[in-house]
């Protein structure tokens, strides 16, 4: 038997369920806040981007940057961690042709590769012309981590995310590269802790171990059986060893404002991104997260906990960039968001190693009363944007 979780209590929600008053989400978020006038903190986000921030100041800032660390040997001067998605490639591509630098891609294979998912990584070098090294991990391990991932987390794609976000580091380290850039701040783009909002830079010191949304670190995981040996590429290097490296983790999002439907269609035209040709189960969109089979877990496991879904975090973001109406925004998320991602389900349930009651046990296990109900037989949000 699964046991069962207090979500309201492990991620700190509140028990009444709010939607913002300019874009879909919901106070279900972890770590989102609204203000007085039911406004989240990511729209408010947004809004500062959109009227307070001089661009070209801060384009100005990014351009300095370069200069510090720029190197003219023909050697790697930044750490770009990517998956081969509009964000990284946008990144990464604009570092090398605009601003002259020579990035490292650094990539974390995903757990099962779509095609469309491998091309898109492919085309970053041979039709975007930026170097990469791909990691993958050892399959057996990353099987294991995924289920018991899934089963303890809430999220089978935790394991995913340790390595994306730690095995850029080590490359940094290895290699003797100081800077590292990422794409946006997702907490302040889509709604979490606003502490860094305002600032080009992450700490690794603290940051970097503390995944808020999950709240298990991957030394816990080890404890079910897996051993240190197995669980290094999951983990950052030494604080001493990024010290000494001079590291320093900043976001492109602070130095250029952050348009992910425009890092699309820059994707598409440089580096030959390539969408799917139908929307992506439980959204409307085709050309985000289009790189893992299991892509779809991640995004129903947060349906299930938070009661928000894919059609909900991509309709936020376009309604925040003007791409949406809150009123078509609502109606994409009634049409879509919560879909079973039926498409993969026989190949997650093979990679897990797991029964198809026993992923329908830990689905249950996640459902919280405050946000669920049976009703003849079948399990429905109480609250319902509109």
């Amino acid at each position: 038997m699964v046991e069962k979780k207090n979500i309201v209590e492990r991620y700190n929600l509140p028990p009444e369920v709010k939607f913002c008053k300019k874009c879909t989400i919901s106070n279900q978020r972890p770590r989102i806040s609204f203000d007085e006038e039911g406004v989240c903190s990511a729209c408010r986000f947004a809004e500062y981007k959109n009227t307070k921030i001089d661009w070209n100041e801060r384009e100005k800032e990014l351009i300095e940057l370069c200069k510090k660390y720029r190197r003219n040997d023909g050697s790697h001067d930044v750490v770009v961690p990517s998956s081969g998605g509009k964000d990284s490639a946008f990144t990464a591509h604009q570092l090398k042709y605009k601003y002259g630098m020579n990035p490292l891609t650094v990539t974390w294979a995903p757990h099962l590769y779509t095609d469309i998912g491998f091309k898109n990584l492919q085309s970053l070098s041979h039709v975007g012309g930026v170097d990469n090294v791909l990691f993958t991990p050892n399959g057996k391990v990353h099987r294991k981590l995924t289920k018991l991932s899934f089963e303890i987390i809430g999220d089978p794609f935790q394991p995913f995310i340790y390595g994306q976000v730690n095995v850029p580091l080590q490359i940094a380290v290895t290699h003797k590269i100081p800077l590292v850039m990422y794409g946006e701040n997702s907490e302040a783009e889509y709604g979490g802790n606003m502490k860094n909002a305002f600032s080009p830079t992450r700490n690794y010191k603290d940051d970097i171990t503390n995944f808020q949304f999950s709240g298990l670190n991957p030394e816990d995981l080890a404890s079910h059986g897996i051993s240190s040996k197995d669980m290094h590429a999951y983990l950052k290097p030494p604080v001493e060893e990024l010290d000494k490296n001079k590291t320093e983790i900043h976001m492109l999002g602070y130095y250029m404002k952050w348009t992910p439907q425009e890092n699309y269609y820059y994707a598409v035209e440089n580096t030959g991104l390539t969408a799917n040709p139908e929307r992506s189960e439980g959204t409307y969109s085709k050309y985000a997260s289009l790189d893992d089979k299991t892509d779809g877990f991640h995004y129903y496991l947060a349906f299930i906990k938070f009661g928000i879904g894919r059609a909900i975090q991509d309709s936020a973001h376009e309604i925040r960039d003007g791409h949406l109406t809150r009123e078509e925004g609502v109606r994409l998320v009634q049409k879509y968001d919560g879909e079973f991602p039926q498409k993969y389900f026989k190949v997650f349930l093979e990679y897990c190693d797991i029964t198809e009651e026993f992923f329908w046990e830990v689905i249950d296990s996640w459902r919280s009363p405050h946000l669920w109900e049976k009703v003849n037989g079948e399990w429905k949000l109480k609250h319902q944007i509109s």
